[in-house]
């Protein structure tokens, strides 16, 4: 039977606000975090802000995929609610396991609900707002096969995420780059900016320096990525960088005002484990 009653299931670094995400039908597996005090579910009981506070008493945190037994917790919690059909949207292969894990997960429950499971090929806004943009399409009544079959790799071909970090000394520390390009980078107040390829590796798009300078950065990226394009949804999100967010949003804004929607997030702990606190990030979503 063609599934009518749709759920999204996303892991925990898509960057939803979980008030959103419930109310909007869409299920997040946390990615697990490992400290020296033990093992922490990423947006559950541990989050960016409590990494922060890890990195800067000198621990460096470690991630870890979701656990299956939450991935079950979950999928019973879907079919609870009466779906019949889900699309898993998860975070790059490029940078974890965690895709293929949602591909060997959904075997167990293929005899008792439709799963299609997506690779982002990124992750943080890149990855919430595919899942954002279909929740958007299922409440609108767009069907399955549609959804299934175009709307999802449409839309994340179309996706356009970037991030500004601050420092890149959890990068180096993470093995991401090596020692001196991070120390260079730190003494010339360097600022990368990162997007993904088409592989969903993780990699440097452009260099600024200072914050402002990265900030013009990405927006004139995100307008040459728009292109001609009418329609678009854009995205900002920032951790520990309020201010900054919302002063990129407000650019980004002016140089792009027709946008569908914007949404905004805080970035999950998991992906703070790699770049630190300070962290800007934005992104575009064509719909044309």
């Amino acid at each position: 039977m063609i599934p009518t009653r749709i759920a999204i299931l996303t892991d925990s670094c898509a960057d939803v606000p979980r008030e959103i995400a419930r109310a909007k039908n869409i299920f997040m597996v946390p990615l697990r975090i490992l400290c020296e005090d033990g093992e922490h579910e990423d947006g559950v009981d541990f989050g960016g802000a409590e990494v922060c506070q890890k990195l800067r008493s000198g621990e460096l945190p470690k991630t870890s995929l979701p656990s299956p037994e939450a991935f079950e917790t979950v999928m019973k919690e879907i079919i609870a609610g009466g779906f019949d059909g889900v699309i898993a949207i998860m975070m790059s292969s490029g940078i974890s396991g965690t895709y293929n894990l949602a591909r060997l997960m959904a075997e167990d429950y293929k005899d008792r609900v439709q799963i299609k499971v997506y690779d982002s090929l990124s992750t943080s806004l890149g990855e919430g707002m595919v899942a954002l943009q279909i929740a958007e399409e299922i409440a609108t009544g767009v069907a399955w096969q549609e959804l299934t079959e175009r709307r999802v790799p449409k839309l994340i071909q179309d996706t356009y995420a970037l991030l500004a970090v601050d420092t890149l000394e959890y990068l180096q520390k993470g093995g991401r780059i090596g020692k001196i390009t991070a120390l260079a980078g730190t003494l010339l107040n360097i600022k990368p900016i990162l997007g993904f390829a088409e592989d969903g590796q993780l990699f440097s798009v452009a260099k600024a320096r200072g914050q402002r300078q990265a900030m013009q950065q990405m927006v004139n990226l995100i307008v040459a990525r728009c292109g001609t394009h009418r329609r678009y949804n854009l995205a900002v999100a920032n951790r520990d960088a309020p201010e900054a967010m919302e002063t990129l949003r407000l650019m980004l804004t002016e140089a792009l005002p027709n946008y569908d929607q914007i949404w905004s997030g805080e970035l999950s702990g998991t992906v703070t484990t790699y770049v630190g606190d300070g962290m800007i990030g934005a992104a575009i979503q064509t719909l044309d």
